[in-house]
């Protein structure tokens, strides 16, 4: 039986106010729009709704505001069987927002409002006890930085490895680095994190080695239409891309990482854990939304394989 991996994910809850649009205004135009949507989201919720629904038990360290959007994403995340254990509510801060602008041709942009993400903090007796017993941490950058630096050096602490996707982009510490068991990047964050450009599967390799010489275990470069590229001791691998009509790719990111993470903690190789991330996210780029587009263990397993991995 495969088994079921404890995850614990630290990020940011929002209510996703998605806005759809032909395309996007230009400077002082007025533009009649498709439609306006409330949707669960945060790159914190999405991670976690991404690991629960490929299998994994989940707790979401994470702050919402004491309102209605806070309980109904409170509410959604429950659906899923996420322990809420340690969710914070704040009495002053508003719940976290986002407005995203989704363009005809699946092209997205979105604003971020932190509110109550940005108040989070964390006890190192109530971190360990969470921790106790995780495969893995996973967790980004839309929280303090200082509290994610707190629950990486926890998590290392506690024999849990750690998956960091750096997003939004921010000034690093070198000492995070080697506490790395597994970096996610897109494109951008790679390039801006090792210091040379990335458009290319090989260009992605040297970002990727240039990263592990920092000290992470294993970095992997996510490339869009291009595939997914992976870099380890073991050497480096090109995961192509599934062809899908994208039309929203809010949350393709969030959910490739958790599928990622839950293949991993239940003992798959880089791989395989790689080729099943690609699948995750091509069911979620199908979809609009961010939390409801992404997919369970089940619609993954209906996809088609992942096409043979390669050298870069």
């Amino acid at each position: 039986m495969t088994p079921t991996p404890t995850i614990v994910v630290l990020g940011s809850l929002n209510m996703d106010l998605l806005l759809r649009v032909p395309r996007a205004p230009e400077a002082g135009e007025t533009l009649l729009g498709h439609s306006l949507a409330l949707l669960p989201g945060g790159k914190g919720g999405n991670q976690a709704v991404s690991c629960a629904r490929q299998g994994a038990h989940v707790r979401l360290l994470a702050r919402v505001g004491r309102d209605a959007d806070g309980q109904a994403l409170q509410d959604a995340l429950a659906r899923d069987g996420i322990a809420l254990d340690a969710l914070q509510v704040d009495d002053t801060e508003a719940t976290g927002r986002a407005l995203v602008m989704l363009e005809d041709s699946a092209q997205n942009r979105i604003v971020v409002l932190p509110g109550a993400n940005a108040t989070l903090q964390l006890d190192d007796a109530d971190l360990a006890r969470h921790l106790q017993g995780a495969s893995f941490l996973v967790t980004q950058l839309e929280s303090p930085l200082p509290v994610v630096l707190q629950a990486v050096a926890a998590a290392r602490r506690a024999g849990c490895r750690v998956l960091f996707n750096p997003s939004p982009m921010l000034p690093l510490p070198d000492g995070l680095w080697p506490q790395l068991d597994t970096l996610v990047v897109n494109e951008v964050e790679a390039a801006a994190y090792a210091g040379c450009a990335v458009s290319t599967p090989a260009e992605a390799v040297v970002a990727g080695q240039a990263l592990r010489a920092r000290g992470v275990g294993r970095v992997v470069v996510t490339l869009g239409a291009l595939g997914v590229v992976t870099v380890e001791q073991g050497g480096c691998r090109l995961q192509p891309a599934l062809r899908v009509q994208a039309v929203d790719t809010t949350a393709a990111g969030d959910t490739f990482a958790g599928a990622l993470a839950v293949a991993l903690a239940q003992g798959q190789d880089l791989a395989a854990a790689t080729a099943r991330g690609v699948r995750a996210a091509a069911v979620c780029v199908t979809r609009v939304g961010a939390q409801v587009s992404i997919p369970t263990a089940a619609e993954v397993d209906a996809q088609p394989a992942a096409p043979a991995a390669s050298t870069p």
